[in-house]
């Protein structure tokens, strides 16, 4: 699949790849995109999930299928050979979407897509990160990390690794959070919490978290900045700005530029990973590894 996005840095844009569940458009993050093939004859697993057709081997990989419009409650497609298969990887994962067509791929900023309220998508049970128009039409982008982390939990944030860090004593270390999620955003503050870091400033996208920021630069130089933040976590994907470009404008800035920025996502591949690297990125770790964000915040911050 030819894309260009990863060769650029900070730009706040993604691509979304348009695709169609029974009669409607949703959407993927293309970084999230492996591969796109035809529809290939699945092994359905006894006693799996509902929403799991079964299994297949592209080449010598064996590969999880998710019937989309199971997951949507969708129509099933009317003629499955012309359907595809969505491929993906992140946290770590490869799994493939059964969806009824691809449509192509738009090239569209964060600042464009818009967070659904409550009344679409609650912290609960809502699958919709965000929804943006193009060619007169509304295209639902989908939450996968959540689909893939209710039909196996256990690919989910792995918040049992900090109870180690339970009995540790409190601290009171300023630390910023952009996380769209509002599910992931409950998981990774309580979980950063139990270890002990108390005073943590929650912010649902990167503009949000950029606008607190600049107003704490003001008057402060890169020495006194650390008082009042020591650490800033984000995740990538979030509306209105994404976290490449929050770490770009950070780093490029006089005062905020000596903060520490962890980016905590799904999407950390190797490609993912340089673009990091080149934007200041102090340390990149994959969504599930919560366990490792605590050890990551304690060598940054020095805390024992």
């Amino acid at each position: 699949m030819e894309t260009n996005i990863l060769l650029e840095n900070g730009t706040n844009e993604l691509e979304v790849l348009e695709f169609m569940v029974g009669n409607n458009s949703y959407g993927i993050n293309v970084a999230k995109v492996k591969e796109i093939v035809p529809y290939a004859k699945i092994t359905p697993v006894p006693n799996s999930h509902p929403s799991v057709e079964g299994i297949f081997m592209p080449r010598d990989k064996m590969i999880t299928v998710v019937d989309l419009a199971d997951v949507i409650k969708a129509p099933e497609s009317e003629n499955v050979n012309n359907d595809m298969l969505i491929i993906t990887n992140f946290n770590q994962l490869s799994v493939a979407f059964h969806v009824h067509k691809v449509l192509g791929i738009h090239r569209v900023s964060w600042a464009d897509i818009i967070t659904p309220d409550a009344t679409v998508s609650s912290a609960e049970n809502g699958i919709a990160t965000g929804i943006v128009k193009l060619n007169n039409k509304l295209i639902v982008i989908l939450d996968f990390e959540r689909i893939v982390s209710e039909i196996a939990p256990a690919t989910g944030l792995k918040v049992d690794e900090v109870e180690k860090f339970a009995s540790r004593e409190r601290n009171t270390l300023p630390i910023y959070i952009a996380e769209d999620s509002q599910l992931l955003m409950k998981l990774i503050s309580e979980s950063i919490k139990k270890s002990g870091y108390n005073n943590l400033n929650l912010s649902m996208n990167g503009k949000d978290c950029w606008d607190k920021l600049e107003e704490l630069a003001k008057g402060a130089d890169s020495n006194t900045i650390l008082d009042k933040v020591r650490c800033v976590i984000t995740d990538i994907e979030m509306p209105l700005m994404d976290g490449h470009r929050l770490t770009k404008l950070i780093k490029s800035h006089p005062v905020l530029k000596s903060v520490p920025v962890v980016i905590f996502s799904s999407l950390i591949s190797e490609e993912m990973r340089r673009k990091g690297e080149q934007l200041g990125a102090d340390v990149q770790l994959s969504k599930p590894e919560i366990g490792l964000l605590v050890e990551e915040l304690d060598k940054l911050l020095d805390v024992k």
